[in-house]
């Protein structure tokens, strides 16, 4: 089991995602962003180490809720991280809040204990589309990315401490939209 600490958008606001999560599937061998059964995110850190406790990462991202206010993203562009299969990804605007957040966290907890992508200088952020799209698919896929308009905007409400897999929250505070 892992311990991951994320923004989620828990409001009505979240379809814009569901939606491009949808156009997406059609890409996939299997829709795997419904398959978490949790809703559109964005993630901070993972931690598989014992050195990390529920209890811990729960404080943690107690003190980064500290400020209670929902951020509102816009997503212009579809990113993607080489496979394979390719990770394809929503890119938020603005990033200064997600990267205060994500500051937050790992001056809290020691980065050395978080997996190599999410830690400060590797992590960049973004909000996964779709995680299985095979070789046959992949051109068809970044062209539809390619073709992305953007005009996105999602509020992210509530920040979560999740176990996976499967997902499963064990703690989250609200933020104010």
């Amino acid at each position: 089991m892992a311990f991951a600490l994320s923004l989620s958008s828990s409001n009505a606001s979240a379809a814009a995602i569901t939606s491009l999560w949808e156009q997406m599937s059609a890409f996939e061998d299997q829709p795997s962003m419904r398959a978490l059964n949790y809703p559109p995110h964005i993630t901070f850190a993972v931690y598989d180490t014992p050195g990390v406790t529920e209890e811990l990462a729960t404080a943690v991202m107690r003190q980064v809720a500290t400020a209670g206010i929902a951020i509102e993203i816009e997503f212009n562009r579809i990113g993607h991280f080489p496979g394979p299969p390719p990770t394809l990804w929503a890119d938020p605007e603005p990033k200064q809040a997600l990267l205060e957040m994500h500051r937050r966290i790992h001056a809290s907890i020691d980065p050395a204990l978080c997996r190599e992508h999410y830690r400060p200088g590797n992590w960049i952020p973004h909000c996964t589309l779709a995680m299985r799209t095979p070789p046959e698919h992949s051109a068809e896929a970044l062209a539809f990315a390619a073709r992305f308009q953007g005009g996105v905007r999602v509020a992210f409400d509530r920040i979560d401490c999740v176990e996976f897999p499967p997902v499963r929250i064990l703690t989250e505070a609200r933020l104010q939209i």
